[in-house]
């Protein structure tokens, strides 16, 4: 061998201990681990932050839409009362009896109809038997009564009504003095 070579050989030997030392250098290895764990951590928070967009959009989108359903039924009572506003400017002097009547049974059937579908989404009337409660009612005036104890509902002027357990508006009554 010349020197050449040699001295190529050594070059080389001193560079595999070299990077041999570096392998099993603690510091160069914890500093790898670093670099890998670095890594994983923005990958899973660049993965956590497109969820939560995603979750956002999701949630924006079932906001803007949950009445869908309460729309879509309360569509069948509004074509009911077109009807009756058609059924009325049919009417003349010949057939007024009539039409009234009929009018009459449509108005209660859609009034029905609307009962219903507030039902279906769990809207429902406050009762106003009984004792003034001011979380359901809301007292207006106060009139004397012999029927009545002190407190106790009188007389109901608008009724009031709750989804679920949630009070959409309070029944608007009178109570005994």
């Amino acid at each position: 061998m010349d020197e050449k070579q040699e001295e190529m050989v050594q070059n080389a030997a001193q560079e595999g201990e070299s990077q041999a030392d570096a392998a099993n250098d603690p510091l160069e290895e914890a500093h790898r681990e670093l670099e890998e764990w670095k890594d994983r951590y923005l990958r899973a928070h660049a993965d956590f932050e497109n969820t939560k967009k995603r979750l956002d959009k999701d949630k924006s989108t079932a906001i803007s839409f949950a009445n869908e359903n309460f729309a879509r039924d309360i569509l069948s009572v509004v074509d009911s009362f077109e009807q009756a506003l058609a059924s009325i400017s049919s009417a003349d002097e010949s057939n007024s009896s009539e039409v009234l009547e009929k009018m009459k049974e449509g108005v209660f059937l859609t009034y029905e109809q609307l009962k219903k579908v507030l039902e279906k989404n769990a809207i429902c009337e406050i009762g106003c038997e009984g004792e003034f409660d001011p979380n359901l009612h809301q007292a207006i005036m106060q009139i004397e009564s012999d029927r009545h104890e002190s407190g106790q509902i009188v007389q109901t002027h608008q009724k009031g009504y709750k989804i679920k357990e949630r009070v959409l508006r309070p029944s608007m009554v009178s109570t005994c003095k």
